[in-house]
């Protein structure tokens, strides 16, 4: 089964456009999970315009005795950041390779001029006991780079997906996916997968196997917004238990 993980960043994104603690990222949070979310993402930038290290540090801290939610910090592997990581050791971190005045990811890993890099930020993590992930493109080749660096999980990035959902490359662009995926598996390396999935597209996307977690932020947000949290949170999760 597929576990649903929420990105958060909105929520705080929201609350620092007033300047004070509302909405509440952590009670938002706890929210989500008293509905039945197992997954709570985050992705600090260095500039702090949404989620805080102070944001990072109170979710684990409210995590702590939550063992059947999963906690997933995403960022660039600076030194500051895996600082961090390391302190705060989450369930799972997700290397993405974004630039910091970057508004948001829009690529994957290119691995091979990476490489040293990765296999030094891959090798504390795994020595701090933190699950890696490493943010790719749809492209096997690059996942056989994956397995170079001995990361345990790549999430592939979706916003080609959602682009071209509704288009007439739907199914070429769709088994791009699968067969990144399949080759994923075929090495042992686990499978994740985020950025503009939505409701409309999800189930479709869930057809490829063996998809360990989705990360979805800002669409399940405005879905909320539209629809309220409960019914979409609901919406969700049937899609990925049934997945």
């Amino acid at each position: 089964m597929t576990v649903l993980s929420v990105n958060v960043n909105k929520i705080a994104l929201l609350r620092n456009s007033r300047g004070r603690e509302f909405p509440c990222v952590v009670g938002f949070s706890e929210q989500l999970i008293s509905l039945g979310v197992k997954g709570i993402t985050v992705h600090p930038r260095p500039d702090e315009r949404h989620i805080t290290r102070r944001d990072v540090y109170a979710l684990s801290e409210m995590l702590k005795d939550k063992s059947q939610v999963e906690f997933n910090i995403e960022g660039y592997p600076s030194e500051d950041f895996m600082k961090m990581v390391l302190e705060v050791c989450p369930d799972q971190c997700t290397l993405v390779p974004d630039s910091p005045e970057q508004l948001t990811s829009d690529h994957g890993w290119n691995i091979p001029p990476n490489q040293s890099v990765l296999q030094q930020v891959l090798s504390e993590l795994r020595d701090g006991g933190v699950r890696s992930s490493l943010f790719l493109d749809p492209d096997s080749e690059m996942v056989d780079h994956a397995q170079g660096v001995a990361a345990d999980r790549i999430e592939l990035y979706t916003e080609d997906y959602a682009s071209h959902y509704a288009g007439p490359e739907r199914e070429s662009v769709f088994e791009c996916y699968r067969a990144a995926a399949q080759r994923a598996d075929q090495l042992g390396i686990g499978i994740n997968a985020g950025h503009d999935l939505d409701l409309q597209n999800l189930a479709k996307f869930l057809q490829i196997p063996n998809i360990l977690e989705v990360s979805i932020g800002h669409a399940l947000v405005v879905e909320s917004l539209q629809l309220g949290v409960s019914q979409v949170i609901e919406r969700y999760l049937a899609i990925v238990d049934a997945s």
